[in-house]
């Protein structure tokens, strides 16, 4: 009964931490309104389209905090008491090149004729503002595709349609079940949100 009690008390003193804070989601992606919702957490989405573009001279792998940062500042005025304002971008990184959303079907064809056989490393920057308080941060993994044919690009790229996700794919599709070797970081990071940080940092707040 004690041990019982001790873990009932702990899931709901962590279910009220999670209520104190609102989070206002800065972005459009299904991928982190699923995260964000998992992890427990109220949010609300709030948008601004901003002009994604950075430093020529920025080193790639911190774009994605870069951006977010933007992303939080163009819907700062949204902020509430108790709230915080959570942003991300992810990039698809190449040999020092940035492969953004593909723009149609060709280029997409393009993306993943490149990744095919290769490492590339998913970055993913965070920036969480609150009224008092930022923090910013990014993560990686490295993730591993096997070949693909051409036959198998046209496949996925058909029924699967990735043209609002960078690198032209999407890990929990059929191209992450059947083609990628192995991931080096977390899964969900690949998804688009590093949620193991995200859950501590917007505990803190």
């Amino acid at each position: 009964m004690e041990f019982y009690s001790d873990n009932l008390f702990f899931i709901i003193n962590i279910h009220n931490m999670q209520k104190k804070v609102k989070v206002l989601l800065a972005s459009k992606s299904p991928r982190r309104h699923q995260l964000i919702s998992e992890l427990g957490f109220d949010f609300e989405i709030v948008e601004q389209d901003i002009e994604e573009t950075f430093p020529d001279d920025m080193p790639k792998v911190i774009v994605p905090e870069y951006l977010a940062q933007q992303k939080a500042y163009a819907v700062q005025d949204q902020l509430q008491p108790n709230s915080v304002i959570l942003a991300s971008d992810t990039i698809v990184l190449l040999n020092d090149t940035i492969y953004h959303k593909p723009t149609d079907h060709d280029d997409a064809v393009r993306i993943l004729s490149d990744l095919s056989g290769q490492m590339h490393q998913v970055v993913t920057g965070v920036y969480l503002l609150g009224k008092d308080k930022e923090v910013s941060f990014s993560e990686i993994a490295d993730v591993y595709f096997d070949t693909l044919t051409k036959e198998e690009i046209e496949f996925y790229i058909k029924k699967y349609q990735p043209f609002d996700k960078a690198g032209a794919y999407a890990i929990q599709e059929w191209i992450g079940l059947a083609k990628i070797l192995k991931i080096e970081g977390t899964y969900a990071n690949i998804m688009g949100l590093p949620t193991h940080r995200v859950y501590q940092e917007l505990m803190k707040f």
